[in-house]
């Protein structure tokens, strides 16, 4: 029947704030090993037997990042399905399953999903490909399948699942799922030996889980349905309809599904767990990379410029400038370009707290790092003020912004690097080195990548208004209306 990996890419950029924001969420940070959450997750696919091409369900706003992830690795992928908006783990799926449901090979309609989350690490991955391929004959059988983390310590922020009935070759019948539990709790599973981490790793057939779906949840199955068929394709994108997706409830595959199928009378075979012991972290805070990454004698865990003296059992990540700290315990300092975090090791889920209270202040810290990716490159503030600001813009080879105006602003260029292929209003004209034009209010512009190196470009801008939402696209190759 084959296997297709679906990668749930989705995620809201708080946990890890300040590396992660709204608009770069932590699955592409490169925090651990050589490329992004997102690029290792596609990576620790390679040499599993049958497997497809992934599809990737993403949000909207990420949807150059997993292009741009997956062309840098040169990784194939089936399709990108773009959610207008999250709506949990369980309409991903359904979503995804629809897609997968549309090959032109009409002799596999009905693969094996693997359905992992972007956003985990994963230290051994030919275990993992081994658990995967071993989990793959109960799914291909008519199991949902789970895999559950071998515990090493009472984890108070992970969800459990009980193993019940042993299966041939160390799986086993799920016998329940336990949310998050307080301390004693936990304690007192891992003392049992009975519990397993709840990974967020799922396989099963397409049609069990459509099956399945629209048996414990049928309005999620009937949204999802109705915004797939109503959606259309956007260059590598697969778009559903919005207001039909928006109208979805939000669950996840957990509550959705797997739970209530361990105890339905309906389920034929019901729901197995592979027991997964690969160095597995969902790195849901700073405290859990201090966890899983090599530490010094001292305990701590140091990325960049950083002294640091008499400190122990800290995290201290220094990107832009020298951090120096001095004398402190279980500490986590993360220095980005605009935003500094210092807190205490045992205080990280007040993180996504403080993140949630930038966003109601509307605070840019908590959109975008203050270096912005977009699909013809990059670009990153150097300064700003009343009236003006200043941007340094990379353009990578063969790309181009879009041919626009703004109503509000004018513009000047200062080429530092490469050659650059400007369009103002009829002219078109090529600038190296050292040469500048300016861009008046209300004229029609493009800046093009002409030569085979990056284009880096000064902007300083100057107006009433220099929001980003000033601008006026007429032509746009990568079908963009607004960011």
């Amino acid at each position: 029947m084959g296997l297709c990996p679906v990668i749930l890419a989705g995620g809201s950029g708080t946990r890890l704030w300040p590396l992660s924001r709204e608009y770069f969420p932590k699955q592409f940070l490169s925090i651990m090993g050589e490329g992004s959450m997102f690029q290792e997750s596609l990576r620790r696919l390679d040499g599993i037997a049958e497997a497809s091409p992934p599809v990737v369900v993403c949000n909207e706003a990420h949807r150059f990042l997993v292009a741009e992830h997956a062309r840098q690795m040169d990784v194939e992928l089936q399709s990108i399905i773009l959610e207008p908006d999250g709506r949990n783990t369980a309409p991903a799926l359904t979503l995804a399953s629809l897609a997968v449901r549309q090959p032109s090979d009409a002799s596999n309609r009905d693969p094996t999903m693997l359905v992992m989350p972007s956003d985990h690490v994963i230290k051994d991955a030919p275990a993992f490909r081994s658990a995967v391929e071993y989990g793959l004959t109960f799914a291909e059988e008519g199991y949902l399948v789970t895999f559950g983390v071998v515990p090493t310590s009472p984890e108070t922020g992970y969800g459990y699942i009980e193993k019940g009935e042993p299966q041939s070759g160390g799986c086993f019948r799920v016998a329940g799922f336990v949310e998050k539990p307080d301390g004693e709790a936990a304690a007192r599973m891992i003392e049992s030996g009975a519990f397993l981490w709840n990974s967020g790793i799922f396989m099963m057939r397409t049609s069990v889980w459509l099956e399945q779906i629209r048996l414990h949840r049928p309005e999620i199955a009937e949204a999802c349905q109705a915004a797939y068929a109503g959606g259309r394709w956007d260059g590598d994108f697969y778009r559903p309809d919005r207001d039909l997706f928006l109208g979805c409830r939000s669950d996840s595959i957990d509550y959705a599904v797997m739970e209530r199928a361990t105890a339905s009378p309906e389920a034929d075979l019901g729901c197995a767990v592979v027991p997964l012991d690969v160095g597995w972290s969902d790195v849901g805070a700073w405290s859990a990379l201090l966890e899983v990454s090599e530490r010094d004698a001292d305990g701590n865990v140091v990325q960049g410029d950083v002294r640091a003296r008499s400190m122990s059992g800290s995290l201290m990540i220094g990107q832009h400038r020298l951090l120096a700290a001095v004398g402190l315990e279980d500490v986590i300092v993360v220095e980005t370009a605009d935003a500094v975090l210092v807190a205490h090791r045992d205080k990280m889920q007040e993180v996504k707290e403080l993140v949630t209270q930038l966003k109601e202040e509307g605070r840019q810290e908590q959109r975008d790092n203050r270096k912005v990716l977009r699909p013809w490159g990059s670009y990153e503030t150097v300064d700003a003020g009343p009236g003006f600001q200043v941007k340094r813009l990379t353009v990578n080879v063969g790309e181009s912004l879009s041919l626009q105006l703004h109503h509000s602003r004018a513009e000047h260029w200062v080429v530092v690097a490469g050659t650059a292929k400007v369009t103002r209003e009829e002219e078109e004209l090529l600038l190296t080195k050292n040469q500048s034009i300016s861009v008046p209010v209300g004229a029609r512009h493009r800046l093009e990548n002409a030569g085979d190196v990056p284009l880096e470009v000064v902007e300083v801008q100057s107006g009433s208004y220099l929001g980003e939402d000033d601008i006026v696209r007429l032509e746009d190759r990568y079908g963009r209306r607004e960011g």
